[in-house]
């Protein structure tokens, strides 16, 4: 395909847009309505995400030693709790180092409820706090140390404690908001993809005779469908663009105020700098792309060359 006959093609899929009028509108709004959703739906699963990375990032599983278990034995655990594959970190709280982090995290009411609580007379286990590498493992390693126990007669683990429940709730959630958007995307982009077809078969119908007598000259099918494909990737690249201009938009207006209010600060949502351009690359791309599949359908369907 020469210059002369891209420019060709190009100027007669914009005038097939403005040609069609109101069916244009119409299939550009449908867009503007998928990818809105669509749009709102994936920042919304990207901050959800990145909340429960945070929350990941504090998942620790808590090995409390019973009261008996003496150094040797101690020592034995820990490097066995290493060598773990899933672990990445271990370390050891003692009795004394446990009760001081208790009393922090008290605060002020801390000689109240420990009262008569001190070095000599301290309640508290020995911990062994192990991260993992990867926080879906929590469960499985958890159940890897408290087998442990039935490795040593002397039963040194009294206890397994981690704050899973909290990544799981989150990890649910993600996956609810995933579905649900993929659901209604899906069902608003074959609407979008429908009344795209539509309006290139007006176009066709319309033109039938002007086609006819460009296919009695000589006009191959390429020649006669690359307007058509023109026309489709135009709707889907006017209704994406305005679609990632109000995103923009919102989300800016989103984190101004979020920035403003010191309750709402600790949503801690994923700056608009770090996510924007591969964003708006996948709307837009999206867009021209369900507006070059509805152009291929109504081709396929109406346009008997």
């Amino acid at each position: 395909m020469n210059f002369s006959t891209l420019l060709r093609h190009l100027r007669e899929g914009f005038k097939n847009v403005f040609r069609n009028g109101w069916m244009s509108v119409a299939s550009i709004m449908s867009i503007i309505v998928s990818l809105l959703i669509l749009g709102v739906f994936m920042l919304l699963v990207l901050n959800v995400n990145s909340m429960a990375n945070q929350v990941d990032s504090q998942v620790e599983i808590s090995t409390f030693l019973e009261l008996n278990v003496d150094e040797q034995l101690r020592n034995t655990l820990q490097q066995e709790i290493s060598a773990m594959p899933e672990v990445s970190e271990i370390r050891f709280v003692s009795k004394e180092e446990g009760l001081k982090e208790f009393r922090e995290r008290l605060g002020d009411s801390a000689d109240n409820v420990l009262s008569g609580f001190d070095v000599d007379n301290n309640p508290l286990p020995e911990t062994i706090e192990v991260e993992v590498i990867e926080p879906e493992t929590v469960t499985f390693v958890a159940q890897k140390i408290e087998a442990l126990n039935e490795k040593h007669p002397e039963k040194p683990i009294m206890k397994v404690n981690y704050g899973k429940e909290t990544v799981e709730v989150l990890f649910k959630f993600t996956k609810l908001v995933r579905n649900i958007g993929f659901i209604f995307v899906g069902g608003l982009g074959l609407m979008s993809m429908f009344l795209i077809s539509n309006t290139i078969r007006v176009t066709i119908l319309a033109r039938r005779r002007e086609i006819g007598i460009m296919k009695l000259v000589g006009a191959t099918n390429t020649f006669i469908r690359w307007p058509f494909f023109i026309e489709g990737a135009l709707i889907g690249l006017i209704g994406s663009a305005v679609t990632v201009a109000v995103l923009f938009f919102g989300y800016s207006r989103l984190m101004a105020t979020i920035g403003q209010d010191v309750f709402m600060q600790m949503l801690n949502l994923v700056p608009l700098g770090d996510i924007w351009v591969l964003f708006a690359t996948l709307l837009i791309g999206l867009g021209v792309l369900v507006g070059i599949l509805g152009s291929t359908l109504s081709i396929r369907k109406s346009l008997n060359v």
